[in-house]
């Protein structure tokens, strides 16, 4: 059965971009550093069009591996923008729902796997699983795993903690409205990052 699954690096005080991220700058001030585990290793391994080359550490290969081998991806508007829409293939031609509130405009990116969901986070993730078949659902975006969180629709967290403080930036989390009990999975720990695998109960 599909499973959705956010993967997301993170700061140890909780945020996924520095200080004064916008479109021209979209990691912050000093964010990068929260991705720098993905390209400081020595194995590599290649995505799709618009996904970069990752190389990245042994330890850190099976996660890798793992984003790639996701059936479709369930991403905000923001983070597709911010990506430039990955070339319109994120890995191995796999559908992209684009959760947006708004339709996109004349200059959005377009492509055969890309659909702009405007029905609901529900309606998104529903069509994502469907896409994915077997295989699991690549959940990105803040925003867009808080409202999941909220509507019951996000089964698992793969958090990338990376050992920095930022200090300041955009928030993973933010107020959730009820607590959300998680059962640690797995924890591998790895050059620059330690990879945190939960669940979500109930």
């Amino acid at each position: 059965m599909s499973r959705s699954v956010l993967h997301m690096s993170m700061s140890l005080d909780g945020f996924i971009a520095g200080p004064d991220d916008r479109p021209d700058n979209g990691l912050g001030t000093g964010g990068e550093q929260l991705h720098a585990w993905l390209f400081d290793g020595d194995h590599e391994v290649r995505g799709g069009v618009g996904v970069p080359v990752v190389r990245t550490a042994a330890a850190s290969l099976p996660v890798v591996r793992e984003m790639l081998a996701t059936g479709a991806v369930l991403t905000g508007r923001r983070t597709f923008d911010a990506a430039g829409g990955w070339g319109g293939d994120h890995h191995d031609g796999v559908p992209i729902e684009v959760f947006t509130r708004s339709e996109p405009d004349d200059d959005a990116v377009r492509g055969p796997n890309v659909h702009y969901a405007t029905d609901g986070i529900e309606a998104a993730m529903a069509r994502a699983k469907k896409a994915a078949g077997e295989r699991n659902v690549l959940v990105h975006g803040a925003t867009t795993a808080q409202l999941a969180l909220q509507a019951g629709v996000l089964d698992e967290l793969a958090i990338h903690q990376v050992p920095v403080l930022l200090g300041g930036g955009r928030p993973l989390f933010g107020a959730l409205g009820s607590p959300r009990p998680l059962a640690l999975v797995s924890v591998v720990d790895a050059p620059g990052v330690t990879h945190l695998r939960y669940r979500v109960v109930g």
